[in-house]
């Protein structure tokens, strides 16, 4: 995808994602920030205080994005697509809960580990 263009739909933005998300490092730390913010946002709401939701969005984004600049090498989608990005990572989060996190990468032919060569 050039830096310009811009996808149209949620299908070509999943594909697309999965390909940004190459390596398991980077997976990994995806979902424990994923599973952490999941955890902090809880938190929150049992306990009713307010900063745990600034832990929850740390703690997502932060080893998220940690990922894509160590392991990965890349600009995180949700700087283009917020919204779109947000629900991925819950999806590939399911995705791996069940099993079928590789199944999804080889469908969209994900198979290597390395980042793509421009």
């Amino acid at each position: 995808m050039s830096q310009g263009a811009r996808l149209k739909t949620y299908t070509e933005f999943w594909a697309f994602y999965l390909g940004e998300h190459r390596r398991a490092g980077t997976r990994a730390l995806h979902f424990l920030g994923t599973s952490l913010g999941l955890g902090f946002s809880t938190a929150a709401v049992v306990a009713w205080d307010w900063r745990l939701l600034l832990a929850a969005l740390a703690a997502g984004y932060g080893f998220a994005w940690l990922g894509h600049a160590v392991i990965e090498k890349n600009r995180p989608a949700t700087f283009r697509y917020p919204l779109w990005s947000f629900l991925s990572d819950f999806r590939m989060l399911g995705f791996w809960l069940t099993g079928r996190l590789s199944e999804e990468l080889a469908r969209d032919g994900i198979t290597r580990e390395e980042p793509p060569q421009d």
